[in-house]
This record gives structure tokens, C-alpha cells and sequence, in this order.
């Protein structure tokens, strides 16, 4: 049960698995969570994906469909069944915003509780999951609770998800800081770029990673160039998007854990 703003969920811990969040909205949180499952997968690792969240929700011949949810599956050429779709993305809401603004305009807030219901029926079913948050840390769930809340309650080790370009280092930083202020591992930083580079700023995307590194006291996962075309059968995009993660090795080995 929750007992204040920064709670915890009073049930058996879940560490079997991985939390993937991001410094904000649009940094590449799907792609690096279908990447993480398409290698799980290939290394033989029954891993499940969960998006506790989805706003922006998309209408289907039976109702409102995950989008993320639905691109990491493909991605790693898996079907869920609706009984475990519904399982793997617990919260859908159409209108494109916050979660805790969704989720009061479709009166069915997000609660914590039923997040870590789903979560555990799959850990029943699968040795581990890969879990995408939505936003930032900071996000607001519903009244009273936020993204982090969830990942405390989740207890899972941490990859944070950031842009490769200008305005990344204060950003990732207070992400950071955030998630080892509620007492999170944090495994490190994965850097994506979902538009083309601008011209002119390699520099600057040369310094990011080490400058985070060094102010964040954390590892850097990988650097993942920006890459078209990510449908499910590009084999040569999704080589490009796992040549840039270059710590998947290391997270896989989270998930066996």
C-alpha cells in the first residue's frame, strides 16, 4: 500500500527486470526498449515488455492500442495475446498529455497498485521485464504520485535515456539526481538522436557523454545515431540502432539477474 507522496508498494520486491526512463518526451525511450527486447530475445533471455502508460493511445477495431507497446513487440517479432497486451500496457488514455491529466479527464486514474498487479502477473509468467516509463522522472501519475514513485515502488535498476545534443547535461544531470536521491541503481546513460544531427555540432555531442559521465558519476551505455526507417523487417537499422548501444551485453546480464 502506498503511505505518502515518496511510498513504497508493500509486496514482494521486483528487481527482475530493467526500468527504462528517459530525461523527457521524445528522447527515444521506445527505441531503446525495443532494442533491449529484440537482444533479450535473441539471447534467449524470456524477457516481457511493460508500458505501464501510454497517452497518446491509438484507436483499434477493439479499443484504444499501445503504440510503444506494439513497436517494441514487432521489433522483437513477438504477438501478445490481448489478455497479456492488456497486462503489458495497463493504462491507455487517448488525448496526447501528461498521465495524471489523462487519466482525470477519462475518470481512471493511474494508480501504482494496479501497475505492480500487472507487473507481478507477468514476472509469473516470464523471467524478467523490460519496463518503459513515460516523461520524465517527474511525471505526474495522478494526485499524488509521480514516474519515480513507480520506479521506487518497481525497485528495479535504472537506464535513463537522453537526447545527444544541446541542453542534454543539465537535463540528465537533475535525472540523475533524482533517481539516486529515491535510492535507484542507476546502470547508466543511453544517448539517442531521434532527429538528424544539426550541422556543425559534433563537437558538442562529442562532449555530452563525457562531461554526464564524469558530473554524474555514471556509465555511458551507448550513443545511438539517428536512424530511419525502424519497421520491424530493417534489418540494417536495427543494426544500426544495436551497434550504437554498445553496453548491451551488460544490461542483458541485469535482466538475468
Amino acid at each position: 500500500m502506498w503511505r505518502g507522496r515518496w511510498a513504497w508498494y508493500d509486496g514482494r520486491a521486483m528487481s527482475r527486470g530493467i526500468f527504462i526512463t528517459g530525461t523527457g518526451t521524445g528522447v527515444g525511450k521506445t527505441v531503446v526498449t525495443a532494442a533491449v527486447l529484440r537482444g533479450a530475445r535473441a539471447a534467449g533471455i524470456d524477457a516481457a515488455p511493460l508500458k505501464p502508460v501510454q497517452t497518446g493511445a491509438a484507436e483499434g477495431p477493439d479499443g484504444l492500442r499501445a503504440p510503444d507497446l506494439e513497436f517494441a513487440l514487432l521489433a522483437a517479432g513477438l504477438v501478445a495475446p490481448p489478455e497479456m497486451a492488456a497486462m503489458m500496457a495497463p493504462f491507455l488514455y487517448e488525448p496526447a498529455c501528461s498521465p495524471h491529466l489523462a487519466g482525470r479527464l477519462a475518470g481512471r486514474p493511474v494508480t501504482v497498485e494496479a501497475v505492480c498487479a500487472c507487473a507481478e502477473k507477468l514476472l509469473a509468467r516470464h523471467d524478467s521485464l523490460i519496463v518503459e516509463g513515460a516523461g520524465g522522472v517527474m511525471v505526474p501519475l495522478n494526485d499524488s504520485a509521480t514516474m519515480l514513485d513507480l520506479m521506487t515502488a518497481m525497485d528495479m535498476p535504472v537506464v535513463v535515456v537522453a537526447l545527444d545534443g544541446l541542453g542534454t547535461i543539465n537535463h540528465t544531470l537533475l535525472t540523475l539526481a533524482a533517481l539516486r536521491q529515491a535510492g535507484l541503481e542507476v546502470l547508466g546513460v543511453v544517448f539517442n538522436q531521434p532527429e538528424p544531427p544539426a550541422e556543425g555540432d559534433a563537437f558538442l555531442r562529442r562532449d555530452n557523454p563525457e562531461v554526464i559521465a564524469r558530473f554524474g558519476s555514471t556509465a555511458v551505455l551507448g550513443n545511438i545515431p539517428h536512424t530511419a526507417d525502424l519497421t520491424a523487417g530493417n534489418a540494417a537499422s536495427w543494426a544500426r540502432v544495436e551497434a550504437g548501444l554498445t553496453e548491451l551485453p551488460a544490461i542483458l546480464e541485469r535482466l538475468k539477474a
